[in-house]
């Protein structure tokens, strides 16, 4: 089927446009609400540090599976069967190695961002500005993929243009974040989590109803259509380098600067770890769901139906959705989907002005002696900023996979952000010297290696051939920046550092 005809089978119609107005609406109030509550920097950065533990895992796991979960792994499954599946079992892990490893050391030490974390540990401004600059490459790169959903949904929606779509949903995302702060993003997050379970509930109910009720049926109906390939590795990844790089890479989902952030959302190291077990129990049973729906958009909709509406294959969901349910049952998945879409780029938009006003801002520029009011005005103009960068990037970056650009944020979490991490919570010999090396060749060999990648060289530069044919650069950056790290920390070691260790780890276990 040509895009065209494709296209043309989708009418959301009327229900739609309401679904989707009257989230909007709920969400406004919900930011009018969190605004007068609204008193310090603190409520501002991490909603007064007052979330309970199902709050806060509910936000968690919103902050994940947004478009990327929602839309992009279904398609991906859609398309290329089981290996959209190393999204879902990797990202799991992901939060286990965070929940056992991380979160409460990260939460005892009491402060607002990943910079600061790492500035409490080396005392280096330079720490706090590499660990800025990869804070704000990975924000950028989260909501260049919402906003890629967003224009394709949005238009979808109201029948409009792909870059007004951006422009609009970006807009709307910069309304939530300057006037409620981090408390009214939690609870938008919350709000569309539970909307998003359901959702994904009804309609791997309604594609096993399909199949007699019968999980075997619907994977032997997909490789019935599409060959029994789709039920195998290599459809997607083609080599099993690639597919250990992009595991590999899925596990930075402990080193994102907006999930670490929710560690300081809450009033202490028992309800973070706690927050963390909602969040994976959440993860688990949403994609199981999305593994069914997935496979039931392949052999009831079909691939080339779906590559025809959008080549990155995000509408296998909402196509699904209309083949099972009507125009109404497409309409409410839809505005359901932008909503996840909008809480998501909330979360990590103020992640993203957190880093700019109090790393950048407050504590290089002005040396800690920044006002309140004074923060705050900082804060919201690098709220702005921020947005309308992303909404330019969002309409270059039309028609990839949500999926596939998670994983390569995550690819340059996994290489910057997770070994300096690790090192400077667990590692007695770290020195400022080795965690600048090793974040230098893990930011910049990950950011290199994607633009010589074939995202970059063929889709956006269409270049006949890439420069490096591995698309996650993960299974290089990552155990680079390590290994550099360790050597030029060992080299570089005095005693000084290690009794600043010791303090670190009185202050992980028993807070401050």
């Amino acid at each position: 089927m040509n895009p065209q005809a494709a296209a043309g089978q989708l009418h959301t119609g009327n229900t739609a446009i309401v679904a989707f107005l009257v989230f909007v609406l709920v969400t406004l109030a919900v930011t009018y609400w969190a605004a007068r509550r609204m008193h310090s920097t603190e409520d501002y950065y991490v909603a007064g540090r007052n979330m309970s533990a199902l709050q806060n895992g509910l936000a968690v796991a919103g902050d994940f599976i947004g478009a990327a979960g929602f839309l992009g792994v279904s398609g991906l499954i859609a398309l290329a069967g089981y290996d959209g599946l190393i999204f879902c079992g990797s990202a799991v892990a992901a939060f286990l190695l965070m929940m056992l490893l991380l979160v409460e050391a990260v939460r005892n030490l009491g402060k607002y961002t990943f910079a600061d974390v790492l500035m409490y540990r080396l005392q280096s401004p330079t720490i706090r500005v590499l660990a800025a600059l990869s804070a704000l490459s990975l924000v950028m790169m989260f909501i260049i993929m919402q906003l890629v959903g967003a224009g394709s949904l949005v238009g979808l929606l109201f029948h409009i243009p792909y870059h007004i779509a951006v422009i609009i949903m970006g807009l709307i995302m910069l309304v939530y974040v300057l006037f409620g702060g981090m408390l009214a993003t939690t609870w938008v997050q919350i709000i569309k989590c539970v909307l998003m379970m359901i959702v994904a509930l009804v309609v791997a109910i309604m594609v096993l109803a399909a199949s007699g009720f019968h999980l075997g049926a619907v994977f032997n109906a997909a490789a019935a259509h599409n060959g029994v390939g789709v039920l195998a590795p290599g459809k997607f990844l083609t080599s099993p380098l690639e597919t250990i790089s992009l595991g590999l890479s899925l596990l930075g989902v402990a080193g994102l600067p907006h999930v670490l952030m929710r560690a300081y959302t809450v009033p202490d190291a028992r309800t973070a770890r706690r927050s963390l077990f909602v969040a994976i129990t959440v993860l688990t049973v949403f994609y199981f769901l999305i593994v069914i729906v997935g496979y039931g958009a392949m052999s009831i909709v079909g691939s080339g139906v779906i590559r025809g509406v959008e080549r990155g294959g995000n509408m296998a969901l909402p196509l699904l959705a209309n083949h099972l349910g009507g125009e109404a049952f497409l309409g409410f998945v839809a505005a359901i989907a932008v909503a996840t879409i909008l809480a998501n780029i909330s979360g990590v938009l103020i992640t993203g002005a957190a880093t700019l006003s109090h790393d950048i801002w407050v504590s290089l520029v002005r040396h800690g002696k920044a006002g309140p009011g004074e923060q705050m005005r900082v804060a919201k103009i690098a709220t702005v900023l921020l947005g309308l960068i992303g909404i330019v990037l969002g309409i270059l970056f039309r028609g990839q996979n949500l999926a596939f650009l998670v994983g390569l944020a995550n690819s340059v979490a996994v290489s910057a952000n997770l070994p300096v991490l690790i090192l400077a919570l667990f590692w007695r010999r770290l020195t400022a010297a080795g965690a600048i090396t090793g974040m230098v060749a893990g930011l910049g060999g990950s950011l290199l290696l994607i633009y010589l990648s074939p995202l970059i060289q063929v889709d956006i530069l269409h270049k006949a051939a890439p420069i490096i044919a591995l698309r996650n650069p993960g299974i290089i950056a990552c155990p680079l920046a390590f290994v550099l790290a360790i050597v030029v920390s060992l080299a570089t070691y005095k005693k000084a550092d290690g009794e600043r260790f010791t303090e670190i780890q009185r202050r992980m276990l028993i807070g401050a």
